[in-house]
């Protein structure tokens, strides 16, 4: 009977030392996992910093390159403008002087082509100058093209469309005209730059003029 005591008290000592080290090896884990703890959060801290530092890096980086890009971006558009003043989607528009011309390839009446002209935000060209004439004239092609003057409202009144004064303006007319002939009330400058009058339901080439686009 002692025997069995004996073995029981084994036992429960045996049980109760197993207790206490699984009690301890729960404590130390526990410990372990509250050390552990504040540790990963340093590290995901540093981490921030490290990616805040790289975003701004890549922020001051942009800034630096942004003036260059601008001073780029400025070079070509003036070499767009010194290649096509009257813009790069006008590459039929002719630049002289500070304006913009177009010179038509399909014959209209005067009345057509004024309203041609008016659609391009544009008017039949004035002439003002024997210098923007001469212009004119090595771009004729060997046609005929309508000015802007015409006597329509009052017989022998020529008037430039834009209102310019025609009487102490420059004159280019062809010997003999403008002479009314038939009711002959639009100017048209002929191959060779001189101006003439026909008819103005008369079908012929066109030149609009615009100021350059600012």
């Amino acid at each position: 009977m002692d025997a069995v005591y004996e073995d029981q008290r084994d036992t429960d000592k045996v049980q109760l030392e197993t207790g206490k080290v699984m009690a301890f090896e729960t404590r130390d884990r526990y410990t372990s996992l509250i050390k552990q703890k504040p540790l990963v959060i340093y590290l995901l801290l540093a981490l921030s910093y490290l990616l805040i530092i790289i975003l701004f890096g890549l922020v001051i980086s942009n800034e630096q390159r942004l003036p260059s890009q601008v001073t780029k971006l400025h070079k070509e558009l003036q070499r767009s403008k010194e290649l096509f003043p009257c813009g790069s989607r006008s590459r039929e528009w002719e630049y002289y002087d500070e304006r913009c011309y177009f010179f038509s390839i399909e014959d209209a009446t005067w009345h057509t082509a004024k309203s041609h002209c008016e659609e391009k935000n544009s008017m039949l060209v004035v002439i003002h100058d024997q210098a923007k004439q001469n212009f004119l004239q090595s771009q004729t092609r060997n046609q005929r093209f309508w000015i802007g003057l015409s006597d329509e409202n009052t017989e022998g009144d020529w008037r430039w469309i834009d209102g310019t004064n025609y009487t102490k303006g420059f004159k280019n007319w062809k010997t003999g005209e403008p002479n009314d002939q038939s009711g002959e009330d639009c100017a048209t400058m002929d191959s060779v730059g001189q101006w003439n009058d026909l008819k103005c339901n008369t079908k012929a080439l066109y030149v609009c003029e615009k100021p350059l686009p600012s």
